[in-house]
Parts: C-alpha cells; structure tokens; sequence
C-alpha cells in the first residue's frame, strides 16, 4: 500500500519505530514489519471515505477493510461486551475458521449506534502475492470449479463440523451464505456472524445451498455430492455426525488418490539466560527424519515445569510415555476409525500425566514443587494430521497463502474468553494472563482434557511444533514468511529453518528455552490410485450413536476445543499472580457465606435469596445447549426410601433470572458454603441415602453417584470414554459445546456423595430407573455408615 498516511510502526513493542509503507523491515531493528488487516463490523465505517486516517491509527483501505499501522499498541477493548459479539468471543476454540474481535475503532465524536468493531484473522490477504495486499480471499463459489475433489470435500467437511458448534450460539445462518465462505487454500474462514433469525436453520437448508454447488463439483465426487444433497434436503441426513461421518468416507476414498511424504527435523537450545534446558522433544534432535505415506509420523515437544531437576525430568518422561503408546497404536486404513484414534492419542497423553504425577507423589511435592509439562504432539495417519495438545506451547500450520495457530493456550486469558468474559486483546494485558490452567504431571488424569484435533492433508504444508521461548511476543507471526515459507518453495531446507528459529528466538526473546519441531509434509497425486468416482453415501451403514456413546465420543472438527481442567494455577516463576483480586474475591465469598449462615433469610439481600434456589451464582454466565432436553418426568420427588434409585432426565435448571444453569451437586453438607461442587450430566442415575427432615423448597437430599450418563464427555476423564467407545462412530461436534459449558464445573464422578435441594431435582428425574443400572455402576445394596449421618440444617 503506498498511502503516505499509512506509516507502518514497528510490531516490536521495545521499537515502535515509524517506518515507510514500502518498508517490509523496520529501519531501526530490522523486525519484519506486520500488516494487519481487520474486517470492520457496523454501520458506522461508512462515514469514512477509503485511504483516510481513522483515530490517527487506523487507514481504511476499501470497504471495510482496515489495516492497523500501530500493531504493537493494545486497542481499545471496553469492558462492556454487546450481546451480538458474544458468540465470537465463546466461539474462540474455532478460531482458524471464525474471525475474532480485536477491538473498537474510537476516533472522533460518534453517537453509540455507529459503533465500529474490528474482527481480526478475518481472511484477508495479508502476505505478499502479486503485489496485492488487503484483499478479501474470494468467495466459495469463486473458485469451487477450480478445487481438487478432495479439497471440494474438505471444504464441505468443515462446515459440517463448524454446524453444531455455531447452532449452539444461534449463528449457523452463517454457513448458509456462500460469499461469507473465504477459502484460503484448504481452510475454509467465515467473514463474520449472522444471527439466526427468525428461526435456526435445519440440516434440510443446509442441503438446498450446498445443491448451488453440485453442478460444479468435480467428476470424482458429482454423483456421490448430489446424492448427499438430495439426503439432507430429504431429511434422510438427521444429525450433523450423520454428515460428518458420511463426508469422512468420502475424504478417505479420495485421499488414497494422494501420497505424501513427511521430513521432520527437531532441535532445542537452552538460551541465553538459564542454565539447564528443561524442554525435550522427539524425534532425537541431530537428525532430518524422513517418512512415507506409509510411515506415520510422529513429532512432540514438551516444555517442563519445575526448574532443574523437575520441569527436565517431566518433559524427558513425557516423551517417553508418549513414544511408547502411539507406537502401540494400529493404524489401519481398512479399519480407519478417527475418533477411536482420537482417544487413543488423548489416553496417551492422560497416560504420560499419570506417570508424570505418580512420580510427584512418591517424591512428595505439593503444589509448586510438583514438576510438570506442556504438551504439543504432532501424528498423522494417511490423509489426516491429529494434533493433541496441554499447556502453553503451540502449533502453526503455515502453507503458501498464510500462517496459523491451530491451539488454544490453556491459560487464564483463553479461558476468560472462551466463557464470554472479556476480550482477548484486553485479556492478554493483565499480569497474570498467562498462567496455566493445565499442564501434564499437575494432577490426575481425572482432572486432565487434552484437546485433540484432525486436519485434513491436500496440499504441501509446514507444521511448526515450539515452545513459549519461540512463540512470545508473536515471533512466529513476524518471521514465518522470510524463515518458514521459503521450505515449500523448495528454497531452504528443513534444518537451515529450524536453526534460523532457533537463532531468532534466543536473539528476539532469550528469556527461556526454546524447542521446535517442524513437519514438512509434500502431497503429490498418484494416478494409480485415484478414484474415477465415488461410492454412494449410505446414511444406513452409518448407526445413529446411542446416548452412550455419544456422551463417549470426542470431537472430530478441525477447530479447537478447549481445555476444562478446574484445578489450581500453575504459576510458571515468570509470571506474577493477581494476588490482590484474588483476595478480595475470597474475602466477597467468605462474607457472603457467612451472612448467608448466620444472617435471618429476610435481612439477606434481594439477590442472595433469590440465588438460593439454585446452587449457582446468578452472575455465571453459562452457553445454551443446542436444544433443551424435553423428557417428561411423571413422578416427582417427594417421601423416597433410602437406596431409591433415580435418572437426570435434564442437566440444567433454570435459575431466578431465567438463565440456564447446570445441575449441581455440593460434596459436603449445605450449612457448608465453601463446598465443592459437581455438575451432574443428563443420564446420571443417582440413589438416595436419605433426605433432611425439613419440609418445603428447602428440603435436601443425599445422594450416591452410581454411574454418570449421555453428558458424560462434557468433564469425564478420557479414561473412561476410551473403555466405553473403543469403537465408536465419528464423534459428535456437541461435545465440543458440553466441553465448554462444563468449563465452569467439574462434573460428578461414580461414587461421589453430596446434597442437592428437592427443589432443584425434582422436575428433573426420572423414578422409573431398573435396579440393573446402578448395579453396572457404584451402587451398594445397603447403606454404607450413613445411617448415622445428621440430617443437613436448612440454610
């Protein structure tokens, strides 16, 4: 861009050096300069003419695309969320295919209805092409003639993956409209969010648009495309794992018209500033790594926690676990079963945790002696790339058009946002920002949710696997082009690139150790095996996942799904705490609690009465499910014996400000107001111990968990769903969902005891529950010492 007006400022927050558009490295420091492209949302960009100067900031290259000439200057991100952007800030795991709010444009004196939001990871062209800059990627009917078959596929498989997630924030309208639908290369972005009005759309409209693009598929797919239109319009196509499951058959017939070779080279440097590098990796570095199609691949690259002795200790047991596991695993492609794969590779994670845990507690470390790690995990298997990640280290998929970040830190700033909370750019300010939420070798496996994700391979790409010591202060996102980039043009070789990252992280940030992994992977065609046309989709052959086993399966979308760990902060020594906000919660919470005992019930507060009926704070702001749970109940609860067995026929209740909240169960008496407390998932069969003596709203019942039912995924440990769905069905996208609701509450587990308020339970029941159920479950046939247990006193 060659608007005068538009001075670049250096992306180095210790620079910040005006530079000349022309520019592509700062003049002062030499850091590549960074062109940031944001999609304008609101009427009121409107106003201002194309190339001018907004906020003496912003320029507005056309339209409503806006180039940021201050990237390293926070924009403004006020506290105050609108309800139209909360389902960008909830739908955040899904990043890499929905843009994010960045923040609002402010200049000059504007009424509030002319507001300006900026969305960045919008798709628009960012790199170098031609000479052209900051350009739309064009729409999906625009180039869907000239795409192969099977990205045409890959392209309709992510949409179906992105259906449920985006139906459960009422915005799948989204995916109706095919010039909102930017391809960059095989990744399919969405300009923006459209509200579903007046009503949701069905997987039947879902049909009827994608017959727009029938005509133009490629021979390959045509017929067997057709027919799957014709199914959804048809109704014949019910869910959306349905059509997950049917378009996965149809990428795995066409990806065997594909081979590709993998190179992968690792290294790792301790810096210049500690003393002991506490990272490890796999393969051994040294060596460039070569496989073939069929050869799968395997990368890792852990980061310790815990200092000399510990944080080395945890990351070289890590891998080891690790290695031994997936090497266990079967990759059958006659066989081919992704979210059975997908547990596997979760197991394994939660099995190297275990080792790593175990290991803490027989040398006796609590809380922070505990040593640990981060976790990013590279395996690919025929067509696919699974991607399993803990902790704070990344993964980039750089191909010829862009750069991305496929994972989600597990840290306090991605928390906030995935629940609504605050926006990522205002997040990423506050001192405590990055700590962990979850790391391997912390806790139990119980505890652990190690996200895993697939991606389709259609084209030659690079996976970059790195530690924090790379991928601060964006050094990933400033140098991918100049060092990255130039392997797919066959301009570098793998390990000059790795030794170049290296070089750069030590120089650019040096503060800690660094680790990488790259995989380069080539896809060339292969004639001999590619398919003249596909099989037929058969909805049939496909069964329809029972209550169980969908609870059991995991997510297969190409998007992120984000931790739900619910333990302590694992403060790496970098970092700060928010020491002070911290105590003044604590100390909001012991008041409350002990007003709420000692305190007559009409001297409380208006708000504190009302929250009573629900074991959850009004102020929890929690996502709807995609459809409400409708089973009637015929019975309610009221004089049940001891041992009586129950089923939760609905996991949420609706709280006094008509807010959706989960069912919960407090693990010690209610007088108790510091318990802790469990979600309790649709399906649970729950058996009575016994109940207070009290009469009215207040009256409490005791209860044993006997087994955990459909919701179970939403918190269970990956442990129990692999015993449960060894071989399951593609997995479906709603847990992707339940993960993130259950993001609040840990769920119940089988055994756990606690109290729960009549009132709560009782419309949400079933008493009609065989005997048989709890006996596959942890029910006893007669009471285990609570005979003598005191009735709980009423709050």
């Amino acid at each position: 861009m060659d608007n005068p007006a538009a001075t670049l400022h250096c992306p180095n927050y210790r620079c910040q050096a005006a530079n000349p558009p022309v520019n592509k490295f700062c003049q002062n420091c030499r850091t590549p300069l960074k062109r940031r492209y944001l999609w304008a949302l609101g009427s009121g960009i409107e106003a201002y003419q194309p190339e001018s100067l907004i906020a003496n900031r912003y320029v507005l290259v056309k339209e409503r695309i806006v180039l940021d000439t201050k990237p390293a200057t926070p924009p403004d991100t006020p506290q105050d969320i609108p309800e139209e952007l909360l389902p960008y800030l909830r739908l955040s795991p899904y990043r890499l295919h929905i843009p994010q709010v960045y923040g609002r444009l402010t200049g000059g004196e504007r009424r509030q209805d002319s507001e300006i939001w900026l969305l960045e990871d919008a798709p628009i062209l960012e790199t170098d092409t031609d000479g052209t800059q900051g350009e739309l990627f064009p729409p999906l009917r625009t180039v869907w003639q000239e795409a192969t078959a099977i990205r045409q596929l890959n392209w309709l498989w992510q949409i179906a993956n992105l259906w449920q997630p985006l139906s459960s924030e009422r915005v799948a309208t989204s995916l109706l409209n095919l010039d909102w639908l930017r391809p960059e290369s095989s990744i399919l972005h969405l300009l923006e969010l459209q509200r579903d009005e007046p009503a949701a759309p069905t997987l039947k409209q879902l049909g009827q648009c994608w017959s727009q693009l029938q005509p133009d598929a490629s021979s390959v797919i045509n017929k067997f495309f057709g027919q799957l239109c014709d199914q959804l319009t048809q109704g014949k196509i019910r869910t959306a794992e349905q059509l997950v499951g049917l378009l996965d058959q149809g990428i795995k017939d066409c990806g065997q018209g594909q081979s590709r070779h993998y190179q992968i080279f690792t290294g790792t440097d301790s810096g210049p500033v500690r003393r002991h590098n506490e990272d490890a990796c796999y393969p051994p570095i040294g060596q460039l790594w070569s496989r073939s199609t069929d050869e799968n691949a395997l990368a890792i690259v852990c980061d310790g926690i815990g200092g000399h002795e510990g944080g080395e200790v945890a990351s070289e047991l890590a891998i080891n676990v690790l290695r031994e596991q997936v090497e266990r695993l079967h990759f059958d492609r006659d066989h081919w079963n992704p979210t059975h794969l997908t547990l596997q590779l979760e197991q394994a994670a939660c099995d190297a945790n275990d080792a790593i845990s175990q290991q803490n507690d027989s040398e006796h470390r609590s809380e922070r002696q505990r040593m640990g790690t981060t976790l990013v995990m590279a395996q690919t298997s025929a067509h696919e790339i699974y991607i399993t990640h803990v902790g704070d280290s990344r993964v980039y998929w750089v191909t010829r058009q862009g750069c991305h970040q496929i994972t989600q830190d597990d840290d306090l700033a991605s928390r906030e946002v995935r629940l609504g909370y605050t926006f990522y750019r205002y997040a990423v300010q506050q001192p405590s920002s990055g700590s962990l939420i979850q790391a391997l070798g912390m806790a139990s496996s119980t505890t652990l949710h190690p996200t895993t994700q697939r991606f389709i391979l259609d084209e030659d790409s690079v996976f970059l696997l790195c530690s924090d010591g790379l991928s601060d202060h964006d050094r990933v996102e400033q140098y991918w082009q100049t060092e990255i980039l130039p392997i797919l043009d066959g301009q570098r070789d793998v390990p000059t690139a790795a030794d170049h990252l290296i070089e750069i992280a030590n120089r650019q940030n040096g503060h800690d150790n660094v680790t990488l992994a790259l995989v380069y992977c080539q896809v060339t065609a292969s004639a001999e095996t590619a398919p003249t046309e596909l099989a037929p989709p058969q909805p049939e052959s496909l069964s329809v996942p029972t209550t169980s086993e969908t609870a059991s399966n995991t997510p297969t979308t190409a998007a992120i799904v984000p931790s739900t760990m619910k333990t302590q902060q694992l403060i790496r020594p970098k970092r700060r705490p928010w020491g002070l906000m911290l105590a003044i919660v604590f100390l909001l919470v012991v008041g409350t609690g002990l007003a709420y005992v000692l305190l007559p019930r009409r001297w409380l507060p208006t708000f504190v009465r009302q929250s009573s009926n629900v074991d959850a704070p009004v102020s929890v702001s929690v996502t709807p499910s995609p459809t409400r749970d409708s089973t009637p109940t015929p019975e309610t609860v009221s004089s049940l014996e001891n041992l009586a067995l129950m089923r939760v026929t609905r996991s949420t209740i609706t709280n006094s400000e008509g807010q959706d909240v989960p069912l919960l169960l407090r693990l010690k008496p209610p007088e108790e107001n510091l318990s802790p407390i469990r979600s309790i998932p649709r399906g649970s069969v729950l058996q009575v111990i016994r109940q207070s003596s009290d009469s009215g709203e207040e009256d409490w019942l005791k209860l044993r968990v006997c087994s955990t039912g459909t919701e179970n995924a939403e918190t269970q440990s990956i442990q129990t769903a692999i015993k449960q769905s060894a071989d399951s069905t593609p997995a479906s996208p709603t847990l992707a969902d339940a993960k993130r609701r259950s993001n609040i509450y840990p769920q119940v587990q089988p055994g756990e005891r606690g109290w729960i308020k009549v009132v709560n339970i009782r419309s949400n029941v079933d008493l009609n529950v065989n005997a048989t159920l709890a006996q596959k479950g942890v029910c006893a046939t007669t009471p285990q010492s609570e005979a003598s247990t005191p009735s709980p006193s009423s709050p």
